[in-house]
């Protein structure tokens, strides 16, 4: 599922298709991985080195083009120990799924490159953030034609669907992530223990800040939102764990059930 999902946003094809990844520990993962937020990360590896990092964002945070790149630099700065094994240094790509518009732009997919100034070529190749912010994507099912298309509608629709609609039969990893939405849910005591955390995250404060700008009336809709629930929150928080077990065999899948600590749930 996840190959899919990084093929389309990144347009890659044919040769240069991603075909094989392994999936790590998530990104400063917790010691009880149900407690944080952070956790809700996804990150991959492939053969050759690069990773990815895939962060579904809900909650508008003016900051968190400054936040992906910070998780982005860690990364890359992670992969050595000593300063003279820069050459093992390899690519970080960053993807943003986002409940909010965060640049002016109208296109719903951006991506972020390192280009020189005058001739906008791109010598340094490697860090790149590509953004895709959900409220800016408005196509109908019937006029979805590319696989970025329809993954973003999958996104941005799944929590309103009950059967997969003709349009997302195809890839099949859709139809595998549609299928894995509706046969697993969190219990209502581990949704609680995650709302508990979401309103202890260190990020609270600056969200507060953020929304200090906001008008009363706005103001009052987001806590009128929290108040019932913030079911699509939670549901849209729930897809980027679709990336960490898609694909995976069922005694696998024990093991990444046990590991995750939540029990019967599949979404970490």
């Amino acid at each position: 599922i996840l190959i899919c999902f990084l093929n389309a946003v990144l347009d890659l094809h044919g040769e240069q298709a991603i075909v094989e990844i392994t999936i790590l520990n998530p990104y400063q993962a917790p010691k009880i991985s149900i407690l944080k937020e952070s956790n809700l990360d996804v990150r991959a590896k492939t053969q050759g080195g690069v990773t990815f990092i895939v962060e579904m964002q809900v909650e508008k945070q003016d900051y968190f083009a400054k936040r992906a790149l910070y998780y982005t630099a860690k990364a890359y700065v992670a992969q050595i120990e000593k300063a003279e094994q820069y050459p093992k240094l390899n690519q970080v790509i960053f993807i943003g799924i986002l409940d909010f518009t965060l640049f002016e732009t109208t296109d719903y997919l951006s991506t972020h490159l390192i280009l020189d100034k005058k001739t906008h070529t791109q010598e340094i190749t490697d860090l790149e953030l590509n953004f895709i912010e959900l409220p800016k994507f408005t196509l109908k099912e019937e006029a979805l034609q590319t696989i970025i298309e329809k993954w973003v509608y999958f996104f941005k629709h799944a929590g309103d669907l009950t059967v997969i609609p003709d349009a997302l039969s195809d890839p099949h990893e859709l139809v595998e992530a549609f299928e894995i939405l509706t046969q697993h849910t969190w219990t209502k005591d581990e949704l609680d223990i995650y709302d508990y955390w979401q309103m202890k995250d260190s990020c609270r404060p600056a969200l507060l800040e953020d929304r200090g700008h906001d008008s009363p009336a706005k103001t009052e809709h987001v806590r009128a939102d929290r108040q019932h629930g913030s079911v699509r929150t939670r549901f849209l928080q729930q897809l980027t764990s679709l990336f960490s077990i898609g694909g995976l065999a069922d005694d696998e899948l024990h093991v990444a059930e046990v590991r995750l600590g939540l029990g019967q749930a599949l979404f970490h």
